[in-house]
């Protein structure tokens, strides 16, 4: 066997896309390469790309000379969303290979065989069944992420179509990842991590493809008692009793709920092709804080929609007030070719500018008020790395924490009693101030 290169896995985008990477990382690490992540020095990169905004686009292009600044004899493989919607892009410099969103095992696989010099060592080794990435679902054990969070993908594709959306034209259409097998995966992991983090494009159509739903499947993780079950975004829809009375039943549920909204104007949500209108998800967030008074809801909002207007976008602005987001994703419009509003005129630079400072401003402010509501009130913390001396973690609702007393992977119960950088401090970080 020839000497195996060193792999990095430069990952951009959604939190499926990280799975997909952790996936291909474990191959690689099994098959006897070592193994990184990001601009680490290395001998191959594969960048997983992403295609969610133009911007991400550009970031995915600019990676490539990213790499070649760390690297210039670097060999470059490209897979994911922004090579799915056009591959030209990446073909050139070091890129050897590319590939879209429904082949990522296959890439591993013809790395391993190309670096191994034996076309049979995927197949003696790996069962395709193992991997659930690309377009299939099948069982995924031995795919672990030996790290603090765990993420498990149940679910790829999306069948909305909302009108400013690449997403489905890429992933295709929703597809839901089978009960049984996301059961073994997270059998395989209980005495592992920490945290589960339950991740898909739109993670609310799971089950709607193969007679179930995303509550049957919660139903079933009330079993897990050692690790916590954080949820990635969520539409509106999916929010009833069932659904929480399901979340209720896990023992280490975190109450972080990212609701996607995207404008907080009714004729502009139409407009998008989004399926609520903001009083449903008024009320939806209103059922949230019956069962989870303390709850983080956060959101993505787009401002400056083609034909968005000043009345509109403030419409927006006072809904996002209204509901309390603990943070606010924000996004300017980002023209998307081949998307319904990819044939809108869009609104001048100046305008995408203004309303994203504004928005921005309240996304500051609510940030504020809600780590203003933290204080004095104990929160379970899994911290995960140290900065000059000082533990950082996250709360179950997902806000910072800072601790001298803490220690890598381990759960602590604190009491914090400032804010502290981007996040909340206790006692002993503001002592050692002094």
């Amino acid at each position: 066997m020839n000497k195996l290169p060193k792999i990095s896995v430069f990952t951009l985008g959604c939190k499926v896309n990280q799975y997909d990477s952790d996936a291909m990382l474990a191959v690689f690490k099994t098959a006897g390469f070592e193994i990184c992540e990001g601009l680490e020095f290395a001998d191959v990169y594969i960048i997983n790309s992403c295609a969610v905004t133009a911007e991400a686009e550009k970031k995915s292009r600019q990676s490539i000379t990213r790499i070649k600044k760390v690297n210039p004899n670097a060999t470059i493989y490209v897979c994911g969303c922004a090579s799915q919607n056009n591959f030209l892009q990446f073909a050139k410099d070091n890129v050897k290979y590319i590939v879209g969103t429904d082949n990522k095992l296959g890439l591993a696989r013809k790395i391993v065989e190309e670096y191994t010099g034996d076309e049979e060592v995927f197949d003696k080794i790996f069962n395709p069944a193992d991997f659930s990435i690309g377009s299939e679902f099948e069982d995924n054990d031995g795919v672990v992420n030996l790290l603090t969070r765990h993420f498990i993908k149940i679910q790829d594709g999306c069948n909305n179509f909302c009108s400013y959306c690449l997403i489905p034209y890429v992933r295709g259409r929703s597809r839901s990842r089978s009960e049984e097998s996301i059961l073994r995966e997270l059998d395989s992991v209980e005495n592992v991590v920490k945290e589960v983090v339950v991740t898909g494009i739109n993670l609310s159509a799971y089950g709607r493809d193969t007679g179930t739903s995303l509550t049957d499947l919660l139903k079933k993780f009330s079993k897990y008692k050692k690790f916590g079950v954080r949820l990635g975004s969520l539409e509106v829809g999916v929010i009833d009793k069932e659904f929480l009375d399901a979340t209720k039943k896990i023992r280490l549920f975190c109450p972080h709920f990212h609701l996607s909204l995207q404008s907080g104007d009714d004729g502009v949500l139409k407009a998008m092709n989004r399926k609520y209108t903001t009083k449903e998800y008024y009320q939806a967030v209103r059922l949230i804080r019956e069962y989870y008074p303390n709850a983080a809801i956060t959101t993505d909002i787009i401002v400056g929609y083609p034909a968005e207007t000043e009345k509109e976008f403030v419409n927006s602005m006072k809904f996002a007030r209204k509901i309390g987001f603990s943070d606010i994703h924000v996004f300017p419009y980002s023209s998307r070719k081949g998307t319904v509003a990819g044939r809108m005129q869009p609104l001048s630079p100046d305008i995408l500018e203004d309303r994203a400072k504004r928005m921005g401003e309240v996304k500051q402010e609510l940030i504020g008020n809600y780590l203003n509501k933290q204080l004095g009130l104990p929160v379970r913390v899994l911290f995960e790395t140290q900065e000059n001396g000082v533990w950082v973690g996250h709360t179950q609702t997902y806000v910072k924490v800072y601790s001298k007393l803490g220690s890598r992977n381990k759960a602590y119960t604190i009491v914090p009693i400032s804010k502290y950088k981007d996040g909340i401090c206790d006692a002993s970080v503001i002592e050692s101030k002094l």
